[in-house]
Formats: structure tokens, C-alpha cells, sequence
């Protein structure tokens, strides 16, 4: 039975395809949260490896139900019945439809997904898409039942009983080894942030009502409020060896909150229905990250690639400068280009890679895929990918496009005033790590050397820790963020362990095997050899006494083959997205006071 449309709007056809979009979208939501809801089943049991296969099948719901619903549309339509008059009353009619929905944001999204796959991309900025969002999502009421965040008032009943309310409010069906104990942590860390302030009357504690689950961890996310003041905090629920439940510590540093919920970490499984309000609370936490950023890290990575397309353009009518190369050793895979003003760089696949590499567009494309669906642990950038991007041709430097033009023929286009890329990536900029270590030393600091080098390994090896081996690990294919830790961007070489064959060179058995310009021992393609990693990451002094204190273990074999022989045995290892020493196990618990800039922000 057709369903009634407004007299105002004449096509049937136009309202049915309007329906059977929203309906497509329903679809995917639904299932999205049911793999969030099924994130703390997988916690409680401490089923780690079915929870990552789900995280990363979660990560490819959009685009299935997307082209199911394309399907449907192209079965269903002949396209002499989609008109452009027509087109224009299918979006009418999906807002009208979106008016009292939890999601529209996403919704649009979906709207627009779809659609792209059907038009022309002449079609991508007009009216028939959303170019910009149409439905507020401003105060969305929330199912009674399903309330965004709880309210709590610490001055009634003291902080510590005030805290134990809001960790068993969540009711995890788990034992904690002591909870009394963790809370009595948690309230002297807090006291240290809040102060006297907790007790005043005003002062409110607001918690939003879904732990965060990733990894092996569940996050409580909240905030104190008192007067205009907001101070975050995060608790990590986590197990003990002993299969038990503990407070593992309490983040209220600005800075390990924004490290926690960074775009080199995999996404969070969270439970939300109305996610705008998520976005809104969260972005009281972290008031300098985007609203792109923080749809992104929980999973709503459509969203947030849609977003910051949104702030792209809006940054591109804002500002003059001009793209161009960005800095660094230029790549053998990629064109990398930038705009100064923009954090963000752009890569763009070559049609041809010179010796030695030995690959192909469809492979590069694989490895980043790979990284997207992986858990990039806080040491692999995310990233952006579109398809049939249009910039302002006079933004381009002459040099920038002329070696677009010669290295990427088939994806660069000019047409008119606008230039067309057809594919490529979006990632943060980070400075290369070895202009970083290079600028260090030349000014002299060797503590910021040494860090640099401590970081370099300490990403290495929590890249093996879940089954990532770089390949190429030259300085230049890591970037250091403004916090300073390094991480690796450059995926084209990228190998699982479980596929890497770590061997010892074989000693030569005669001084013309030892004097040879070419190996004297068969070498297959996935046979790495840690000893040579010195040859070509020591050259300089300095890196190498801090990278021999630090990481000497890096160039032997028998490192690489154990934690190998880990991840082949099933085990996972830890992760810990702040450092050890604001643990609550590191050592004994003692107030950790905020420092000025950090209470500042």
C-alpha cells in the first residue's frame, strides 16, 4: 500500500524512493548499534578476538547496505523515470521524513552515498543532494530509557559514593578485584582536579550513559561541572591478570584525553542513539577537535569524511594560498601535496612506481584498506579516501600540477577552471620524523633526539604487538604529531608478522661468499633479516647510541620470531592509550596535580 505525500509535491515515485532510502539507512543503524551493544558481551567475556573481527565487519556495514539500496533503486527504476524534476522531490520528501528521526545527520549521509553512486558527479553540488545539512540536530529528545548522559550531585552524597554509583550504574556483569579500593584512587585524583569546588552545591558530574569499548578496555567518559568551568575526566575499565575487573586510573590531563580519542586509534564501540548528542557532549571534552574528527573515532567514519569535506570547502573560501608539494623525500608511490594553511595533506596514488618497488594501484589501495580496518594502536594515521575530488585549478602551482599531470595521468583531470582527482587520500600532516630528528639536533637537543628515537621504536613495536610490519621503517615514512609522538603514514610496503619470515644471516662459508655484492643465500619475498635494519637507520651517530639504548632489540631476529610466535598462539597484548606511570599499579597512588597550561586549558 502506498503511503500518502504532500499535494505540493507531485511524484510518487519520488516519495517511494525517498522511503526506500530511509528505510536502507534504518537498516544500517539498526545494525550498527547492535554491534556496539554486542561490544560489552564481548568485553564481559573477554572474547578479544571475536570483538576486533566485529569492529572491523562494523567498519563495512555503510558501504553494504549503501549498495543494497542502490540495487534496489536501479532494479526497481527504469532511468527515464528519474528526472531531474524528480530528484529534487526525492530530497523534499526525505526531509520531510527526517523531521522526527534520532539520526539525521547520518541519515543525509546515507541519502547522499547513495545517490553519488547513482548521478553524475556534475550532479554532487546541487540541489539534489545535501550539500549542507537541512534537519537540526539540535536538542533531539532521547528515549526516556536511553538518556544521552546521567546526572550526578557529589555534594549530596560525598565524591567516593557519588563515584561508585557511577560505576556500577553501568552493571557489568564482571567482578572487580576491589572496587573500594579503585574508587578511593579515582576520588584522589579527582579531588586534586576539582578541589573544594566538588562539594559546592552546584557542582554536578555529568557521565554519558554508554561505556566506550575498544581493545581490551571499557572507557567511562564524564565530566565535573561547576558554574562555567568543565573539567573531563575519563576512567578505563579494565581486567587484571587474574581475570578481574579494576579502575586501571583517571585521565583529566587535556592532553591524554585528546591522545585517547586521536585519529591514529581505532574506532570506539559505543551504543548511542542519538550520536549528535554525543558529538555535542564530547565536544565540550575536547573543544579544539572538529566535529568530523569525533564522528569519526566513534565509528560514524561516513559522517566524519563528510564533515570535514564540509570544513574543507568552507577553509578553501576562507583562505588564498596555493597547494603545493609537500615536505619531505618525495615518495616512489605517491604525489603528496599540501596546503600550507590546511593541516592536511593529500595523496595521490602514481600510475607508474620505479624499481624497487614492485607493486600495483589495486595493492596500495588493499594496504590502506587494511590500515582503515585494522587497530591502528595510536601509531598508524587514518585516513580519508574520495573519488572524484574538484579543486580550484588557479590553487594549483604550476610545478604541483605539472607532476600530477606527468606521474597520475589517469586520475587527474582538468576540466575548465576546476581540477578533478578521481582518487586519493586525506591524512593529517605531521612533521616526517626524520626532518624532525634532523631539526633537533641542529639546535642542539639531544633530549628531543632521544625521544624521537625512543617514540620510533616504542610505534614499532606496538605495530607488532597487533601483527603490523612496516616494511619500509625509514625515518621518512613517520611523522611526529604535535604532541609528539611518532607515527607511522606510509602503507604501500605494509605486512602482517603472521606473513613475514624473520631470518639470521647465514655466516659466509668462504671469503668470496663474504666479500659478495649480491647475497650468497636464497632470499624469498617475505624473508626479513633485522640484522640489516642498522645499515639503513644508523648512518647518524647520535640515533644510533639512543636507538641501541633503547631498541637494540629490534635488529634480531629473535625478537621479531617471538612476538611472531605470540600473535600464531592467539595471545593479544595489551594496550595502554596513556603512559604507564599515570597508572594506578605503576606505583603507590598520590595526587597528580594538573599543570598550569594544562589546567589553563
Amino acid at each position: 500500500m502506498r503511503t500518502a505525500f504532500p499535494k505540493l509535491l507531485s511524484s510518487q515515485i519520488a516519495f517511494d524512493i525517498a522511503r526506500t532510502i530511509l528505510d536502507g539507512f534504518d537498516k544500517h543503524y539498526r545494525l550498527f548499534r547492535q554491534a556496539s551493544q554486542d561490544a560489552r558481551c564481548y568485553f564481559e567475556t573477554r572474547d578479544w578476538q571475536t570483538a576486533q573481527v566485529k569492529a572491523r565487519e562494523r567498519i563495512a556495514f555503510y558501504d553494504q547496505r549503501v549498495q543494497e539500496c542502490v540495487q534496489i533503486l536501479e532494479d526497481e527504476y527504469a532511468p527515464d523515470e528519474l528526472s531531474d524534476d524528480v530528484w529534487r522531490e526525492v530530497k523534499l520528501h526525505y526531509i520531510g521524513l527526517l523531521l522526527n528521526h534520532k539520526q539525521p545527520e547520518l541519515a543525509e549521509t546515507f541519502f547522499n552515498s547513495v545517490c553519488t553512486h547513482i548521478l553524475h558527479r556534475t550532479y554532487f553540488h546541487n540541489d539534489f543532494i545535501f550539500v549542507r545539512p537541512a534537519v537540526s540536530t539540535e536538542y533531539i529528545e532521547t528515549d526516556e530509557l536511553e538518556p544521552t548522559y546521567r546526572v550526578y550531585y557529589p555534594a549530596k552524597d560525598g565524591l567516593r559514593y557519588t563515584l561508585k554509583r557511577i560505576i556500577t550504574n553501568f552493571q557489568l556483569q564482571g567482578r572487580f578485584a576491589d572496587l573500594d579500593r579503585d574508587i578511593g584512587h579515582v576520588e584522589t585524583r579527582l579531588h586534586a582536579m576539582f578541589g573544594n569546588a566538588v562539594m559546592e552545591p552546584n557542582h554536578q558530574i555529568h557521565v554519558l550513559a554508554s561505556l566506550f569499548y575498544r581493545n581490551k578496555g571499557a572507557y567511562v567518559v564524564g565530566k565535573g561541572i561547576n558554574g562555567n568551568r568543565i573539567y573531563p575526566f575519563v576512567v578505563p575499565i579494565l581486567y587484571n591478570r587474574k581475570g578481574e575487573l579494576v579502575l586501571d586510573t583517571v585521565l583529566f590531563d587535556p592532553t591524554l584525553i585528546v591522545i585517547l580519542f586521536s585519529f591514529t586509534r581505532a574506532y570506539f564501540m559505543v551504543d548511542m542513539e542519538v550520536p549528535s548528542a554525543y558529538v555535542h557532549f564530547l565536544r565540550t571534552l575536547l573543544p579544539n577537535k572538529p566535529c568530523s574528527e569525533i564522528y569519526t573515532i566513534l565509528g560514524l567514519q561516513k559522517l566524519g569524511k563528510a564533515a570535514f569535506y564540509r570544513d574543507f570547502l568552507h577553509h578553501l573560501r576562507h583562505s588564498s594560498d596555493c597547494f603545493e608539494p609537500a615536505p619531505g623525500i618525495r615518495g616512489l608511490v605517491m604525489v603528496v601535496f599540501a596546503l600550507p594553511s590546511f593541516p592536511y595533506v593529500f595523496k595521490v596514488i602514481k600510475d607508474y612506481f620505479p624499481p624497487p618497488k614492485d607493486t600495483t594501484r589495486a595493492i596500495v589501495k588493499e594496504k590502506y584498506l587494511l590500515v582503515k580496518n585494522h587497530d591502528r594502536v595510536g601509531r598508524m594515521a587514518d585516513t580519508l579516501e574520495y573519488s572524484n575530488v574538484a579543486f580550484p585549478r588557479a590553487r594549483f602551482s604550476e610545478e604541483l600540477l605539472a607532476e600530477l599531470k606527468e606521474v597520475a595521468p589517469s586520475v587527474v583531470e582538468e576540466d575548465g577552471d576546476e581540477i578533478i582527482i578521481r582518487h586519493l587520500y586525506i591524512e593529517r600532516r605531521m612533521v616526517p620524523l626524520n626532518i624532525w630528528l634532523a631539526q633537533a639536533e641542529q639546535r642542539g637537543d639531544t633530549a628531543a633526539v632521544e625521544h624521537g628515537v625512543r617514540e620510533y621504536g616504542n610505534a614499532i613495536k606496538e605495530l607488532v604487538g597487533v601483527n603490523i610490519f612496516p616494511g619500509d621503517m625509514l625515518f621518512k615514512n613517520f611523522g611526529v604529531t604535535r604532541h609528539g609522538r611518532v607515527v607511522f603514514y606510509d602503507y604501500d610496503e605494509i605486512e602482517y608478522i603472521t606473513d613475514c619470515n624473520f631470518r639470521r644471516i647465514p655466516a659466509p662459508r668462504n671469503e668470496e661468499e663474504e666479500m659478495a655484492s649480491e647475497p650468497w643465500y636464497p632470499v624469498a619475498k617475505n624473508d626479513v633479516f633485522p640484522e640489516q635494519f642498522g645499515t639503513f637507520l644508523l648512518g647518524n651517530t647520535l640515533v644510533k647510541k639512543y636507538f641501541l639504548k633503547h631498541h637494540a632489540d629490534l635488529l634480531t631476529p629473535e625478537y621479531w620470531q617471538s612476538a611472531k610466535q605470540r600473535i600464531l598462539d592467539g595471545q593479544i597484548e595489551d594496550v595502554f592509550p596513556y603512559p604507564q606511570e599515570v597508572r594506578f599499579s605503576y606505583k603507590a597512588v598520590a595526587p597528580i596535580p594538573l599543570n598550569p597550561a594544562a589546567r589553563a586549558a
